[in-house]
């Protein structure tokens, strides 16, 4: 039996790959594939976490333990990791050049794993941009906009560039629908139809409360606005869209109108 594990594969110089080391590598990474499980379920019990910090601890373990693994497996295979160090060490250096920003996105990745500005489920806006994060790699971040396609992030991008992460405290954020009426308008009247209007809008948060201002006179009308809460921040152009819909209904059941730009155009004869 004995004989049979110290059976060579091959051989290179001074490198021998035995039958044993094949089996102890095979043994080692079920080993470790088994401990990434039960560290998942453990760190996936924890309550005190959201699952958005729970998918970023789990995340830095597994890429720790993977790194790990690679430079043990190497060692069990017979590997000379300080010869193969020293001998590629001009080659890292000129590589490492060339792949600057792909390094990079790898520490930006650590960072955003690290201090969970960035999670799965935020909702995100960048160079005007609104996208919900569905995954977060070591290299990359992959998000879903709001025409449901999918976008590849390099994570630098997310650490350099202005970034609006709309549930970053709260799941809930603040909106606006704007309106604008007839100068014979009641403005109480209208001011009470856009509350109203919010009150009953599925998706609309009822605490805290929506609220309507009187926000400007306008060259041709005299301007409102809604201020309400969403929790369905991803989805919010949809409840918009309704709220406009059902405003319109409102105003026009008490004959207030939304009127059209008005140009007074005057004409010299001769």
């Amino acid at each position: 039996m004995k004989k049979k594990l110290d059976y060579t594969l091959f051989s290179i110089d001074d490198f021998e790959l035995k039958l044993s080391s094949i089996i102890f590598l095979l043994i080692f990474l079920i080993i470790i594939f088994i401990l990434l499980k039960i560290i998942k379920k453990s760190i996936y019990r924890v309550r005190s976490f959201d699952v958005a910090k729970k998918y970023s601890i789990y995340s830095l373990i597994k890429y720790f333990v993977l790194v790990l693994s690679l430079v043990i497996s190497l060692q069990i295979l017979g590997f000379n990791l300080s010869v193969l160090i020293a001998g590629s060490a001009a080659l890292l250096v000129g590589l490492g050049l060339g792949i600057q920003n792909l390094f990079s996105d790898y520490v930006s990745g650590i960072i955003i794993l690290f201090d969970s500005t960035v999670k799965v489920g935020d909702i995100i806006e960048i160079n005007g941009l609104v996208c919900k994060v569905e995954e977060i790699h070591l290299r990359t971040t992959t998000v879903l906009t709001r025409d449901d396609k999918y976008i590849i992030l390099p994570n630098s991008d997310l650490t350099r560039n202005h970034l609006i992460n709309w549930t970053h405290s709260e799941i809930s954020s603040r909106f606006e629908v704007k309106v604008g009426v007839d100068y014979s308008a009641d403005v109480k009247l209208v001011m009470n139809i856009l509350s109203e209007a919010a009150m009953e809008q599925p998706g609309i948060l009822k605490n805290p409360k929506p609220f309507s201002r009187f926000t400007d006179y306008g060259e041709s009308s005299i301007d409102f606005s809604i201020i309400f809460w969403s929790e369905d921040v991803f989805r919010v152009e949809n409840i918009k869209s309704e709220l406009r819909v059902k405003i319109f209904e409102k105003l026009k059941e008490n004959n207030i109108t939304i009127p059209f730009p008005q140009r007074v155009i005057h004409t010299k004869q001769t």
